[in-house]
């Protein structure tokens, strides 16, 4: 079995204003499949929230103490609500909860599934006791704790301190993990209490039996007796002996150490072996209860290919052994190593699973995209608004206008993804979705028109009108050069012109001096515009960058291009003559526009 949906009603983000709560309208729906499960979002954007509400439900396997705090419940509101729905029951997981059971018809057959609810009310003075309930019904009914038992949770908490977590010391984590695993299920007749009793007895005498010439710990003892005796009143009946406190098993377990061979290893190598250690109930022989993992920030003090080896192991696990995995992540990496299809992207007030039946992606581009979406292009699904564009160049100036206009992309929270070439929509649709609310990420196209600059007027406008066709749709948004590329619009800026044609001469001297021509051709070029009109220097200036045998570098262009424009910040009139330039009006939008979301 495995958790298929979650429901949450003014549950800490996620909540509305007044009135009492439609069990019809969640303020969070989202749904999780049999396997692997990231949850991946910009901060705050509720990924933490969703774990939180899942142990509120089920609680854990390490014995935590987790219970419903004021600031659980939406704003002002007296009343949240949680449910979970658990589908895929085999019948030995179902026959520990016949009675709380509900069904439902699926094509031909008639499925179980179990509905858990934690619904809670408060006073202005305190929370009223509440329960965990299952059923079919609104209300539910009371779970029995041998139920309850089989539903716990596996939960890896985020930002560890991994070595103090598995010293000995009372009520270590450790100790908890070890405590409810069936392997110590046998509380009072346990093995290690057989073994730790033995020792005691091995203690009392070593302290107590009298040996040659005081060699062991009886002259220790007699001694202290001896102390004891002089400090207490004539006739009493006092006595001291040595022996090890309580020896019961969860005694016993907090004075477990786990450590690796060499100690010296650093936190990275103990936090692999922590994760090790919280997972073991995952991997329980003969266990017929949920096998779900909640797992904050993986990531947490782990470098990449450390961080794919978990990743690699965890998803092995969830296909050999049954278990389930829901897992926040703020990593790029991670993110482009498990396939979108398993993807939950967190963002606003809403969740967006990002699999087949969500989204307007077809198969291939999942296929697609699982090929060349890398770290990189992965910082997407972390934004609150994206930038796509076609090649190094967009790449490299894109964040440099957005500052002269005073939109700052980073701190804004715009990812610029350089997909390569004009494949636009496969990466667009993955924020169109097919059912549910649309995605208010604002994504913007910056795509080049790729017509002639001699072609007529009705003609760009009809080539600029088909490319927004093709990419638009929802938060998706294109904004097609008005002249051939972006190169051609620049060298056609009255104001940007004369800064291309000297990044253009800067980049022909480093690739000279790389070993490749370029220095020469524009070294010949001795006047900058000359008797040239508009439209002839620009197509000269183009021609640099594009004509084969002799052409320079866009990328290293583009870089020497944004040093020169970094330098005119200060320039308050230039920077005001850009927001005008017609010629880069294009990009300019599509900046407004990706940093339009409600916090920018």
């Amino acid at each position: 079995m495995y958790l298929y949906n979650l429901k949450l009603w003014n549950f800490r983000k996620f909540g509305k204003d007044g009135g009492d709560l439609d069990l019809t309208r969640p303020h969070l729906c989202v749904d999780f499949g049999a396997g692997v499960n990231l949850l991946v979002g910009e901060n705050d954007s509720g990924k933490s929230t969703i774990i939180d509400a899942i142990k509120l439900v089920l609680r854990t396997h390490s014995i935590e103490w987790v219970r419903v705090e004021a600031e659980d419940f939406y704003q002002e509101s007296s009343r949240l609500r949680i449910e979970c729905v658990f589908t895929d029951l085999k019948d030995d997981e179902a026959k520990h909860f016949i009675e709380w059971l509900s069904v439902e018809q699926k094509d031909s057959k008639v499925e179980p599934f179990l509905r858990l609810i934690l619904d809670v009310r408060k006073t202005p003075e305190r929370i009223l006791p509440y329960e965990v309930k299952a059923g079919s019904d609104a209300e539910g009914r009371t779970l029995s704790a041998d139920a309850k038992d089989y539903l716990k949770a596996t939960y890896l908490r985020p930002l560890r301190d991994a070595k103090a977590e598995l010293i000995a010391r009372k009520n270590s984590r450790l100790s908890q993990i070890l405590y409810s695993h069936p392997v110590f299920k046998e509380k009072e007749a346990h093995t290690l209490v057989t073994v730790l009793s033995g020792a005691n007895e091995k203690i009392k005498e070593y302290f107590e039996k009298e040996a040659d010439k005081g060699t062991n710990g009886f002259i220790v003892l007699e001694t202290l007796k001896k102390y004891l005796a002089s400090f207490l009143r004539k006739g009493s009946s006092q006595n001291a002996k040595f022996h090890i406190d309580d020896p019961k098993l969860k005694n016993i377990l907090e004075i477990l150490k786990l450590t690796l061979n060499d100690e010296r290893s650093g936190l990275g190598t103990y936090n692999l072996l922590f994760i090790a250690a919280e997972l073991l109930h995952l991997k329980k022989e003969n266990y017929t209860g949920l096998k779900l993992g909640l797992i904050e920030e993986i990531e947490a003090h782990l470098h990449p290919q450390a961080q794919l080896r978990v990743m690699a192991a965890l998803d092995k696990e969830t296909s050999e052994n049954g278990a389930q995995l829901i897992l926040s992540t703020h990593s790029p990496n991670l993110a482009s190593k498990v396939p979108i299809n398993n993807l939950i992207l967190c963002h606003g007030d809403n969740v967006y699973p990002l699999g087949d039946s969500y989204t307007n992606l077809k198969s291939t581009d999942y296929s697609f995209l699982e090929r060349f979406l890398d770290v990189t292009k992965a910082n997407l699904f972390f934004a609150q608004g994206v930038i796509l564009v076609e090649g190094d160049a967009e790449n490299i100036l894109v964040p440099t206008i957005a500052k002269l206009i005073g939109k700052d992309l980073s701190e804004s929270g715009v990812s610029v993804i350089k997909v390569g070439g004009i494949i636009f929509l496969r990466y667009a649709k993955i924020f169109q979705r097919k059912t549910g609310p649309d995605l208010k990420i604002p994504v913007s196209v910056i795509t080049d028109s790729d017509i002639s600059p001699d072609a007529k007027p009705e003609e760009k406008t009809e080539a600029i009108k088909k490319r927004k066709e093709k990419f638009n749709g929802q938060s998706v948004k294109t904004f097609v050069a008005p002249e051939k590329t972006l190169e051609y619009c620049l060298a056609l800026s009255p104001y940007i012109r004369e800064l291309l044609f000297n990044a253009i001469k800067s980049a022909g001297e480093e690739m000279t001096n790389d070993g490749y021509s370029g220095k020469k051709i524009v070294e010949n070029w001795t006047t900058f515009k000359g008797t040239l009109s508009d439209i002839d220097l620009a197509k000269k200036l183009y021609s640099l960058l594009t004509d084969e045998g002799k052409k320079i570098s866009k990328a290293i262009t583009a870089q020497h291009l944004a040093e020169l424009l970094d330098a005119k910040y200060e320039d308050n009139t230039f920077r005001d003559n850009l927001k005008k330039d017609n010629e880069i009006d294009y990009i300019v939008q599509a900046i407004v526009y990706a940093t339009s979301y409600p916090n920018n």
